[in-house]
C-alpha cells in the first residue's frame, strides 16, 4: 500500500450533485409529493432517499439495511418482488412509490393506488416528457426486445430510433455521442443525455418524481393520454426454463423463420436475427425468441395494440416453445 499509487475518494456527494444539477429538485420541492421508497436492502441507501429529503421531501423508506438474503426475495424491484411498496402507496395514498434493484441500476415504479408501471411504460413516459422539457435532440435508443412505443413518440416528433442488440452497453454507446436524449430497455435501465452513459434506478425514478411534480397528474393518466396522442402498444415477456436439450430443439425451431413466410398464421413482414430471432407482423405487432446468454432460459418478448391481442400473441408463442 505504502508503494502503489493508490487514491482513496468519495464519489457520493459528486453523484449527488450531478443529479441535482441535472433534475428539477425545485419542482419536485414545490410539490411536496408524498413518496415511499424501497431500497431493497441495496445499495440506493444514501442516495435516493437522501436526495429526496435534501429536496424538502419526508419519504417513507422501507428496506433501507444491509441483508445479504436480500429478504428471501431477489433484489429486483419487479411488481412480484415489491409487494410492500405497492401497499405503502396505496395504504397511504401516495403520489409515488420507487425502487431500485440491489447495485441500484434498475428502477422499480409504482404509480398512486398501488399501481406498478412496467419499465417499458416508464420509458415511454421519460421519452415525451424529456422531449416537452430538455430541448431537442436527433436520437432516442432502445434495446431489440423494448416496446415500440418508443418509435410511435419518436416519428411523431422528429427523433430517429437506434435499435441496438440486448444490453445497456449497445444503449451506452448512443448515448455517448451526445445527440441521443435517452436510451432505455425494457429490463429496466435507463438514461438520459448529460448523464453517465449506463443504466441508473436512482435517476430513472427521480425523473419519475420529477415529471409528477411538474405535470400535476398520476403517471396512469399521463400514460393514458400517451396512447391516446401516440397509439396503442402493450408488452409482455415470458421467461422458458428448458433443460439444453430441449433449449437447442427450441432454438432449431425457431430457425426457421429466417426464410419462413409466416408465424402462426401471421404473414412475417420483417425478420432480425441481430440478437436472437425477431418477427414483425402487421399493425407494429410482434414477437421475439431469445437465449439467455447466463442461464437455460429461452426468453420470448411479445408486443401488440391492446391487451386481447397480446393475450392471442403470447398464446402463440408460448405453443411455440411449447409451454
Amino acid at each position: 500500500r505504502a508503494a502503489a499509487a493508490i487514491r482513496t475518494f468519495d464519489p457520493r456527494p459528486s453523484y449527488l450533485s450531478a443529479l441535482t444539477a441535472l433534475l428539477d429538485s425545485a419542482c419536485i420541492r414545490k410539490a411536496r409529493l408524498k413518496i415511499a421508497v424501497d431500497c431493497l436492502y441495496g445499495t440506493c441507501r444514501g442516495y435516493l432517499d437522501e436526495l429526496l429529503v435534501r429536496w424538502g421531501l419526508s419519504p417513507v423508506v422501507i428496506h433501507d439495511y444491509l441483508n445479504p438474503s436480500f429478504g428471501g426475495r431477489p433484489p429486483e424491484p419487479a411488481r412480484e418482488f415489491i409487494p410492500e411498496l405497492r401497499a405503502a402507496v396505496k395504504k397511504n395514498k401516495f403520489h409515488l412509490g420507487l425502487a431500485c434493484d440491489g447495485d441500484a441500476d434498475r428502477f422499480g415504479i409504482v404509480d398512486a393506488g398501488g399501481v406498478f408501471l412496467t419499465p417499458n411504460e416508464v420509458f415511454s413516459l421519460a421519452l415525451a416528457y424529456l422531449i416537452r422539457t430538455r430541448g431537442a435532440a436527433r436520437t432516442v435508443a432502445r434495446s431489440l426486445a423494448t416496446t415500440h412505443f418508443i418509435d410511435a413518440i419518436a416519428r411523431r416528433e422528429g427523433l430517429e430510433v437506434v435499435e441496438t442488440p440486448v444490453g445497456f452497453k449497445y444503449i451506452g454507446e448512443a448515448l455517448h455521442g451526445g445527440d441521443c436524449l435517452i436510451g432505455g430497455e425494457e429490463s429496466g435501465g435507463l438514461s438520459i443525455r448529460g448523464h453517465v452513459p449506463e443504466k441508473d434506478g436512482v435517476l430513472a425514478c427521480l425523473l419519475m418524481a420529477e415529471m409528477a411534480a411538474r405535470e400535476k397528474k398520476t403517471l396512469s393518466v399521463l400514460l393514458r393520454e400517451l396512447r391516446a396522442r401516440y397509439g396503442s402498444y402493450y408488452a409482455d415477456k415470458i421467461n422458458v426454463h428448458l433443460r439444453p436439450e430441449q433449449q437447442r430443439q427450441v432454438l432449431k425451431k425457431i430457425e426457421r423463420y429466417r426464410t419462413a413466410k409466416s408465424f402462426a398464421g401471421m404473414a412475417i413482414r420483417r425478420r432480425d436475427f441481430r440478437d436472437g430471432c425477431k418477427l414483425l407482423f402487421a399493425e407494429d405487432h410482434w414477437v421475439l425468441f431469445r437465449a439467455s446468454g447466463t442461464e437455460p432460459v429461452v426468453r420470448c418478448y411479445c408486443e401488440a395494440s391492446s391487451r386481447a391481442r397480446l393475450r392471442a400473441l403470447v398464446a402463440l408463442a408460448k405453443k411455440e416453445l411449447g409451454v
